[in-house]
């Protein structure tokens, strides 16, 4: 059985879902599970920070591979699959060092639709059916790192069993879909855990709280990595990691990089899973990763980033220059006034760009927010002054616009 080619498979798919059959992905999985072998697994769950945490993971391990292979040893495989993409699906699914190519993808596919057939496959929802085609290009690899989407428990890239589960900072967002509370979509998230669970700092202590709860009913074993680096002291917290990371030569790398604090924190996290499950690093490697969309520089006076929540904000502003230029848009489910009060202290004005999205909110209801925080503002016009900083920031929608108008390739 053949389908059409995937891009065209995947445009007939809408991207939102009021509802979704949680029970659906799972049927799926069983149907592909024989056919397929699943690498170690490390699956990243959180609100902020997933995507670098997760490609940190997965580039450290596999440029031990690349070295262990260079001196005639075993080489390691690496997939990564993360979500949304900027410009091209294929961002989505990378492994050993690049995005997975087009003749890849169409492979994966055609194998992933003859095994579920049309039906299921249509079924499937845009996230499902991606996830699992990940599965069929990551099997041959040694190390799965997965980034769940909007939640934990009930997200598709909870569907097969893991090693190792990493939850990243948590805070308010995707309320209708995960809960009001910090301890409702902490809890959320959190029940995705199996058997050995890393947490990373927590902006909200009620969130190590949830973890510890978890975890007991579970019976998994809970790592608490603090902003320090060190790991707790309890007696069962974190009985695996017995190494600690050089901080100095971590923070040297994030000043060379122009790293903010929370991507310390991000790497921090990202070493001490490499250390849970026993695979080498060299931290030196962080000096040649490129995190792009993360506070990534784009040029000297241009970072890019697809932070969109009061969370990402917090973190974000701290490592922002004075009197940047905010090229700015959000989703309307996003507390966006919020966000721009957050970043206010470093912004000079605001320059708001249209973005394409059936979520966007209008760009009046931008303005209307813009004027309640008391910032400047203006519509994005393409033109970019070279005696100013900028910060591109609200959504990977907002960076993808942005890219488009200046003809990034």
């Amino acid at each position: 059985m053949s389908s059409e080619q995937l891009q065209g498979f995947l445009d007939k798919k809408p991207l939102y879902y009021k509802e979704i059959d949680h029970k659906r992905v799972h049927i799926a999985y069983a149907m592909l599970k024989p056919h397929i072998r699943r690498p170690k697994t490390v699956h990243i769950v959180g609100t902020n920070g997933k995507g670098s945490t997760g490609r940190m993971i997965a580039y450290l391990a596999w440029r031990q591979g690349v070295r262990s292979e260079e001196v005639g040893g075993r080489s390691y495989s690496v997939g990564h699959y993360t979500s949304p993409h900027i410009l091209k699906f294929n961002e989505r699914i990378w492994i050993d060092g690049v995005d997975a190519s087009d003749a890849v993808l169409e492979v994966a596919h055609q194998r992933l639709y003859a095994i579920l057939g049309k039906e299921m496959s249509d079924a499937l929802s845009y996230f499902e059916y991606t996830t699992l085609l990940a599965f069929v290009v990551f099997e041959k690899c040694d190390l799965m790192v997965l980034e769940a989407g909007l939640g934990g428990e009930f997200d598709a890239t909870n569907v097969c069993d893991k090693e190792l589960s990493v939850i990243t900072p948590i805070g308010i967002d995707h309320q209708a879909f995960l809960g009001e509370s910090i301890e409702e979509i902490a809890a959320t998230k959190i029940r995705s855990i199996r058997k050995l669970v890393l947490l990373a700092p927590q902006p909200y202590p009620e969130v190590v709280e949830v973890a510890k709860t978890i975890a007991s009913d579970v019976g998994a074993d809970l790592c608490v990595c603090p902003q320090n680096g060190n790991v707790g002291a309890d007696s069962h917290i974190c009985p695996r990691v017995n190494t600690q990371v050089d901080p100095y030569a971590l923070k040297e790398i994030a000043k060379a990089k122009g790293w903010g604090d929370y991507l310390i924190d991000n790497a921090m996290v990202a070493l001490k899973a490499l250390e849970l499950l026993g695979i080498n690093y060299d931290i030196n490697d962080l000096y040649d990763l490129e995190l792009f969309g993360r506070f990534y520089p784009l040029t000297k006076d241009i970072r890019i980033d697809v932070g969109h929540n009061p969370l990402a904000a917090q973190a974000i502003v701290k490592a922002m220059a004075p009197e940047t230029v905010l090229i700015y848009n959000s989703l309307d489910d996003k507390d966006y006034e919020v966000v721009l009060r957050t970043l206010a202290p470093k912004v000079k004005r605001v320059e708001i760009i249209p973005i394409e999205s059936q979520r966007a909110t209008t760009m009046e209801a931008i303005e209307t927010a813009v004027e309640k925080v008391g910032l400047v503002y203006r519509r994005f016009d393409g033109k970019l002054d070279e005696n100013e900083h900028y910060l591109v920031f609200g959504s990977f929608y907002t960076v993808e616009a942005f890219l488009n108008i200046i003809g990034f390739e």
